[in-house]
């Protein structure tokens, strides 16, 4: 099979390994790779169970040329086809399949039944989706740390106990976040809402006009010559940041922000450490 080259994707060595095959391709997912597909626009997620009988079908009948990883040979990349990337179940690599392509030297596959086209366009999916979906590669090795040790620099040295408590606000936070999601929480806090798929709250800031009046509110929008924001009571207000004008932005995550410069290598690995016992 030879299908013309297109957009780019990463290298095999950056690929997760294929998911368990389901029946039904929609069910359940990691969120993080359906937010990162839906972000990438790479449509559904292909059927795990279908590529599996495609990967069967196309090793022996087109690994020879494009690769048994369909990545290339002597023939192009199929990842990289627009063919490929275009398809949705088979309406594009099915008839390019069956019919070939004999002025660019693909044979057409005449024999194979439209369920096995339909497998093959379906392996192919998923090794885009593979290549291409960053939300399905895991993190491994992040609690290398010391336990012990980031306990102590919890209730010490990090002063997080201030803040924070162990039994209260962060009891079973080892059970409820996985371990790469618990020091992304503590690192880039600010990062978090849009990451995991929630909303990221706005800072809060309060206004004081030239004339002494203060507005305080959630904001929409600031620059170096407005700001927006809504008050506690949902009205809207634009304001222009003329002399005599003042805003003072709320930052809750203050401290942390502060603590990414001065964190070493050991003690955020020693803090991750801890705070995956607390379940």
């Amino acid at each position: 099979m030879v299908l013309a080259a297109a957009a780019a994707v990463p290298s095999p060595a950056q690929q997760a390994a294929p998911a368990v095959g389901r029946g039904a391709a929609e069910t359940q997912e990691d969120t993080r790779a359906v937010r990162t597909r839906e972000f990438l626009g790479l449509g559904r997620m292909p059927d795990a169970k279908l590529a599996a009988e495609g990967a069967r079908i196309f090793g022996p009948s087109c690994g020879f040329c494009h690769g048994a990883d369909a990545r290339g040979g002597s023939g192009p990349d199929l990842l990289r086809s627009p063919v490929v990337l275009d398809d949705n179940r088979g309406e594009l690599v099915g008839p390019t399949v069956r019919d070939g392509r004999p002025a660019k030297g693909m044979p057409a596959f005449a024999s194979f039944t439209d369920d096995q086209l339909r497998d093959i366009a379906e392996f192919l999916h998923l090794q885009v989706e593979l290549a291409a979906n960053r939300g399905t590669y895991k993190i491994l090795n992040v609690v290398t740390g010391d336990a012990k040790a980031g306990r102590t620099y919890f209730n010490g040295a990090g002063k997080c106990n201030t803040c924070h408590s162990a039994t209260g606000d962060l009891a079973h936070i080892g059970s409820n976040m996985d371990p790469p999601d618990l020091q992304q929480a503590f690192l880039y806090p600010g990062a978090r809402g849009i990451a995991d798929g929630g909303s990221k709250s706005s800072p809060h800031a309060t206004v004081t006009l030239g004339d002494g009046k203060t507005i305080t509110g959630a904001v929409k929008y600031q620059d170096d010559f407005h700001v927006s924001l809504y008050d506690a009571a949902g009205n809207y207000h634009s304001i222009a940041l003329e002399k005599g004008v003042t805003v003072q932005v709320e930052d809750k995550l203050v401290f942390h922000r502060q603590m990414l410069d001065q964190y070493t290598n050991t003690q955020m690995h020693d803090l991750t450490a801890y705070l995956v016992t607390l379940k």
